[in-house]
């Protein structure tokens, strides 16, 4: 096998008021030519955006490079809106010095211009379902839905990727092998964007193909009956660019609506400072009593399309369109004298555990005594008990109020230093 270099990382950063374009690269070293895939640059397109998350997290390049920008337009995103400063798919020919979209589409149109980059996909969910003759309202001529969409036949300048309209008939033909419903057909969609739509010449696409970089969108319909249904086939399409650009893949899961739903419900994990852990499955609507710091948080995700929005002294969570939870933060000092990990009794056996980790319990378990820590089991209570080490605690002696999933089998484990916060460990009852 190929070495793989760069693979996305587990846990991805999150900064609040950071306008940095996430960008996950999966390289080779066998060959320059890379795949740009760019997802969520229309905030209310998440068919687009979920699939980038996915091809950036559940995909291995065995040949050949990835670069995946899952969520280009993070504050639409989480808005649910086109574009909450207008539309940034309209930004790349001009746009205005004062745009607070600027640096993000300087920041990608350097991206894509770069020497490495083959070909570019922009995700999109479009109206309708393309028709070349009108059937009516849904399907139609003027309908984005279900196309392999290009700005013109062919690039001349490109001997490799350079004709655009083979290409996307290909990718069309063999999409429509795999469809789940007749309907769903996949056609090519020719903007002739120099000559006839004045709109797509401030396009991303056309931004890339008039700078000699084949470019296309995909664009799944809005009018599919599912997220998972708008995935499935923005992830077939995307597979068969690669297939195009002789880029060898394999993933984790197979390619089904009912897998793709499973991905999509799993929001995965919340890193807080580096020490705080939340597992974002199942978590309740509202967490209290959130130990951070008053500034100066760094919060990270192990799922891509994972954002904050601090409201009103809240902590707003994010897993793409999604909120997940709101933190409610109590701010204590962060000590930097903090050992590694910690010591349990779970379930009868010793182990060691780090911190910002999980473990899971049959029966019971106990935090080993050291004397220089204070232990907080959230949901926990016993008159006259401070420190919460040494006690044997099962499901039964916790008062479900405190538990942070709807199941009532999941506690916080907290580890505080002459009353500075050091650590959180979760704990799962079976």
């Amino acid at each position: 096998m190929a070495l793989i270099l760069n693979i996305c990382l587990t846990l991805f950063l999150s900064s609040i008021l950071s306008a940095n374009i996430n960008l996950i690269k999966k390289e080779n070293n066998d060959s320059n030519t890379t795949l740009l895939v760019i997802g969520g640059i229309h905030g209310n397109e998440p068919g687009g955006y979920f699939s980038a998350s996915i091809l950036a997290t559940h995909y291995t390049i065995t040949s050949k490079n990835l670069w995946v920008i899952p969520n280009l337009n993070k504050e639409s995103i989480i808005a649910n809106k086109r574009g909450i400063h207008g539309d940034m798919n309209r930004k790349f020919s001009h746009i205005e010095k004062n745009d607070k979209d600027k640096e993000i589409v300087n920041e990608v149109k350097k991206i894509i211009l770069s020497k490495k980059v083959s070909l570019v996909l922009n995700l999109h969910d479009g109206h309708g379902f393309y028709r070349k003759k009108n059937q009516g309202s849904i399907f139609n001529p003027n309908a984005w839905g279900q196309t392999c969409v290009i700005d013109q036949c062919q690039l001349k300048e490109q001997q490799l990727f350079g004709n655009l309209d083979n290409i996307a008939k290909t990718v069309k033909d063999n999409i429509n092998k795999q469809l789940l419903k007749k309907h769903h057909s996949f056609n090519v969609k020719n903007t002739n964007t120099k000559y006839e739509d004045e709109a797509m010449q401030l396009s991303l696409t056309y931004f890339a193909v008039t700078n000699d970089k084949p470019a296309f969108a995909i664009e799944t319909s809005k009018n599919l009956s599912s997220l998972s249904q708008k995935v499935f086939y923005q992830l077939l399409a995307i597979e068969e660019y690669m297939k195009v650009m002789g880029i060898t893949f394999h993933r984790d899961f197979v390619l089904n609506e009912k897998e793709i739903s499973k991905i999509i419900k799993n929001y995965g994990t919340l890193v807080i400072n580096h020490n705080f852990l939340l597992n974002l499955n199942n978590i309740k609507k509202s967490l209290s009593y959130i130990p951070i710091e008053s500034k100066s948080n760094e919060f990270y995700f192990s799922n891509p399309l994972g954002e904050v929005k601090k409201q009103r002294g809240k902590y707003l969570i994010y897993i793409g369109n999604k909120l997940v939870t709101v933190l409610k933060p109590q701010y204590f000092k962060m000590s930097k004298k903090c050992q590694d990990r910690y010591m349990f009794i779970v379930d009868s056996k010793k182990i060691f555990l780090t911190q910002a980790s999980e473990f899971y319990v049959n029966n019971d378990f106990k935090v080993i005594k050291n004397k220089r820590y204070r232990v907080n089991v959230i949901g926990y209570y016993k008159k006259g008990i401070s420190d919460e080490s040494q006690i044997d605690i099962s499901l039964k002696s916790l008062n479900k109020k405190y538990s942070i999933d709807n199941n009532g089998k999941t506690y916080r484990v907290e580890f505080y230093k002459d009353d500075e916060f050091c650590s959180m460990l979760l704990v799962h009852f079976k």
